[in-house]
């Protein structure tokens, strides 16, 4: 079965959300999350276990939306990424398991040490009996 074709696309500047109208509902789905699982090559490689983790997106927002034939849209975000094609089954599959993939972002931000907020750096602490000191990241 392939993925349904959105009813409706809307764009919602103020809280940064894209808002994906199907025959069964309507679903809104946060900027960030859609930056940070881009389609692009940049984001995931050009193969399994190129993928690259995207930090520091807490603020970013949708610029703009282009049709990409009748297939997918092109999202234009504010710190200038523009290079993914999201198709509708993605868009589908984005919908469907949001909490899913959020929690997945969520958990490789923590074991990366990485963060959301484009303004903080993360330190760790190395264990107090090792001879190291800070380890940044």
């Amino acid at each position: 079965m392939s993925a349904p074709i959105p009813t409706g696309i809307a764009l919602h500047r103020r809280s940064a959300t894209l808002e994906l109208t199907y025959d069964s509902g309507a679903y809104q789905l946060p900027a960030e999350l859609l930056r940070v699982y881009s389609p692009s090559a940049e984001v995931r490689g050009h193969g399994p276990g190129q993928e690259t983790l995207v930090t520091g997106k807490a603020q970013v927002a949708i610029d703009a939306i282009h049709p990409v034939g009748n297939y997918a849209i092109q999202l234009v975000f504010s710190d200038g990424h523009d290079s993914g094609l999201y198709s509708w089954s993605l868009l589908w599959d984005l919908c469907q398991h949001s909490d899913h993939h959020w929690a997945d972002y969520l958990q490789r931000l923590a074991h990366a040490g990485a963060s959301r907020d484009p303004e903080v750096q993360v330190v760790q602490l190395m264990d107090p009996g090792s001879k190291g000191g800070l380890n940044q990241r």
